[in-house]
C-alpha cells in the first residue's frame, strides 16, 4: 500500500476492500476538531457531541458526490436543542451548538448517562445536500434513536432503500479545559453499492457474508488507533483487512473554514424591512456575530442607511 508521509490527520482516505469490492472511508480529524471547538469554549459533553457531528459529517459528506454544501443538524427538547454541522464540497467544516447552560451543568451531578437522550432528548437527526439556487435541495429527516449519534446515522441508515452502510466513530479529549484543550477523532466507514464496479461475480449469500466479514473487521479497530496520529492511517487499514486486501486511494484534505463575511452579513440585513433592522440597535449600532466562529460584523447607522438607499 501506498504511504503519504506528513499526513495522519485532518484527512479522509478512501479505500478498497479487493476480494469484496466494498469501498469506504477512513477518517481522522486532529488541528482542525481542536480550532473548530476552541472557538466555542462549550462545556466538554458539548463539545464532545459537537465532535461526533463533525466526524459523521466529514465521513458522510466525503462518500457524497455533490457540489455546494452538506449538513448534518440535530434538533431535540433536551438541554442541547441544536447541534450544526456541515462540509463544503472543497472539505472546508465548521460547527456550533445551542444549549442550556444550567441544564447541562445540572447533568454532571447526576448519573451517567447516554449522551443522545441526556443531551438532546427527542427529536431528529437532519440530512441536507444544497448545491445552490438552481438545484432542488435534498434532505432527509430521522427521528434520535440511540444513545449515540453514530446509533441515530445507523438508524438512517436502516430506514434508507438507498444506503446500505456501517462507520465506527471514535473521539478522544485530552488537555482539560481552555487553551491546552486538544480534541481527537475519527472514523471507518464502509459501503455497499447495488453497481460495485469491479466487484467479483458473487451470489447474493456470498455478497451478504462478505459485507459481515469486512463490519466484523473494522468494528475491531480500538479507539485510540482511529485517532492516533503516530499510526498511518493505510498501515491501520492494512491491520484491519489484509486477509481480504485492501487498496487505499489518494488521501482527501478537509480544514476548518467559515463561509461568513461582512458582506454577505450585509445582504442577509437588506433582506429585512428598515424599520426591523432600525429597532434593532444599540448604542447607534446593529451587531451580528456568526454563531459558527464567533466573528463580530457591526454596522453604524450610516452603514444601514447605506445598505437600503442601495
Amino acid at each position: 500500500m501506498a504511504s503519504w508521509p506528513g499526513l495522519a490527520e485532518d484527512l479522509v482516505l478512501p479505500f478498497r476492500v479487493e476480494r469484496t469490492g466494498l469501498r469506504g472511508r477512513f477518517l481522522r480529524l486532529g488541528p482542525l476538531l481542536t480550532e473548530i471547538l476552541a472557538r466555542h469554549d462549550y462545556p466538554v459533553p458539548v463539545s464532545g457531541l459537537l465532535a461526533e457531528l463533525i466526524v459523521l459529517t466529514a465521513a458522510l459528506g466525503s462518500a457524497l458526490k455533490y457540489d455546494g454544501i452538506f449538513t448534518l443538524q440535530t434538533n431535540g427538547d433536551g438541554p442541547v436543542s441544536i447541534l450544526v454541522a456541515d462540509m463544503t464540497s472543497a472539505g472546508a467544516l465548521r460547527a456550533y451548538a445551542q444549549f442550556d447552560a444550567g441544564r447541562v451543568a445540572a447533568l454532571a451531578d447526576g448519573p451517567d448517562l447516554s449522551p443522545v437522550p441526556a443531551l438532546i432528548g427527542q427529536g431528529h437527526l437532519a440530512f441536507t445536500v444544497d448545491q445552490g439556487q438552481d438545484t432542488e435541495r435534498y434532505q432527509g429527516i430521522v427521528a434520535l434513536e440511540g444513545s449515540t449519534l453514530t446509533d441515530c446515522i445507523h438508524h438512517y441508515f436502516r430506514q434508507s432503500e438507498q444506503i446500505d452502510a456501517a462507520i465506527k466513530v471514535a473521539v478522544a479529549h485530552d488537555g482539560g479545559a481552555g487553551e491546552g484543550e486538544r480534541w481527537r477523532g475519527g472514523a471507518i466507514m464502509v459501503q455497499r453499492l447495488p453497481d460495485v464496479s469491479g466487484a467479483p461475480e458473487r451470489g447474493r449469500g456470498e455478497a451478504d457474508e462478505d459485507w459481515r466479514e469486512v463490519v466484523t473487521l473494522m468494528g475491531s479497530a480500538r479507539t485510540d488507533e482511529i485517532v492516533d496520529p503516530a499510526l498511518a492511517p493505510d498501515r491501520l487499514l492494512y491491520r484491519l483487512f489484509h486477509e481480504p486486501g485492501v487498496r487505499a486511494f489518494a488521501p482527501l484534505p478537509v480544514s476548518a473554514g467559515c463561509r461568513c463575511s461582512r458582506r454577505r452579513v450585509a445582504r442577509t440585513l437588506a433582506a429585512f424591512p428598515r424599520e426591523e433592522i432600525l429597532a434593532l440597535m444599540e448604542d447607534d449600532a446593529v451587531s451580528v456575530r456568526c454563531e459558527f466562529c464567533g466573528a463580530d460584523y457591526a454596522f453604524d447607522r450610516g452603514a444601514i442607511e447605506a445598505l437600503f438607499a442601495a
